[in-house]
């Protein structure tokens, strides 16, 4: 069971959720928080010391690439594309076909992803215990040298701090109502109403935390044969659910491009007109994906709209 935590270091933007969420056995910390930046960053967490969680996961981009897929050590080409791990706090499962249930977990697969990071386990947690402040960051942190369970524990605390919020959207909703422009609230109504957007990008987040087949898989595949990817198919074994990919967080939305699971879109244009054709027909489509018929003015409002959901966060 969740226990909701407030870290009292941390100003939580406008617009979330006034409470983190943290499991009761890895309670945030400032110190922990400190550590898992330092992990974040640092190269000796891949196999060949070149690559950081920080590379996939970048700052300044909300901390997703700007690539359509992920690139891991020697250049290898990963499946999917990065997500952005921004409000990630607020999160019920984790990746883009949600294969592990929380932080702790997710944090260690790319590290021994041999697409991604490459490294065995054990030998990061060696090369930690070579490094002196390492020994004394956890000793202190966690009163025991180096090992698995606070690397992920440390790791976890860093990604559950990286929040946005405070946008103009949030400033508009909070009684700031010059905060968007009559274009963008225009396309608040559209997103809400007309576009359907909010059917699934709910919430203080902007997502439903669920699974979807908006056809993306299918592309360039006639819709009776099987998805490119399987997504949450290949988790639940379920056949409804070939296909489905989780509903993304629109926060940041215009930092994070290019767009979908596999990066096929590159810029919300596409995006919108993706939505507005009615995704690529398959034998499972989403029932909510349908033909939007939307004008030109009205895409263009949405995409300002969009636009004014990027917040203020710590780029640290």
């Amino acid at each position: 069971m969740l226990a909701l935590l407030l870290l009292l270091a941390i100003q939580i933007p406008l617009g979330l959720d006034r409470g983190l969420l943290a499991p009761p056995e890895n309670p945030l910390t400032e110190e922990k928080v400190a550590l898992g930046r330092r992990l974040f960053f640092d190269k000796r967490l891949s196999a060949d010391n070149s690559l950081a969680c920080s590379d996939c996961h970048q700052p300044q981009r909300a901390f997703s690439d700007g690539r359509r897929v992920a690139v891991g050590v020697n250049k290898q080409l990963g499946d999917r594309n990065s997500p952005a791990i921004i409000n990630r706090a607020y999160g019920r499962s984790f990746f883009w076909d949600g294969r592990t249930p929380s932080l702790e977990e997710q944090v260690l697969q790319p590290i021994q992803n041999p697409k991604e990071m490459a490294a065995e386990l054990a030998t990061v947690v060696e090369r930690l215990k070579d490094d002196a402040t390492y020994r004394s960051l956890f000793q202190n942190v966690f009163g025991a040298p180096p090992e698995t369970r606070g690397l992920s524990y440390a790791l976890a605390s860093y990604v559950r701090t990286r929040l946005s919020g405070n946008s103009a959207y949030d400033r508009y909703e909070a009684g700031e109502k010059i905060a968007l422009t009559s274009q963008q609230q225009e396309g608040l109504r559209l997103f809400r109403g007309k576009a359907r957007c909010a059917t699934c990008h709910s919430g203080s987040n902007f997502t439903d935390e669920d699974f979807h087949n908006t056809g993306v898989a299918w592309n360039g595949r006639a819709p009776e044969e099987p998805p490119h990817d399987m997504g949450r198919g290949l988790v639940t074994g379920l056949p409804h659910d070939k296909g489905k990919f989780k509903t993304p967080t629109l926060r940041d939305i215009e930092l994070t491009g290019p767009y979908m699971h596999d990066g096929s879109l590159n810029n919300l244009e596409e995006v919108l007109k993706f939505y507005d054709g009615g995704g690529h027909p398959n034998t499972r489509l989403d029932p909510d994906i349908r033909p939007l018929h939307l004008t030109a003015e009205e895409r263009n409002a949405l995409r300002a709209f969009l636009k004014a959901l990027t917040g203020s966060r710590s780029i640290k």
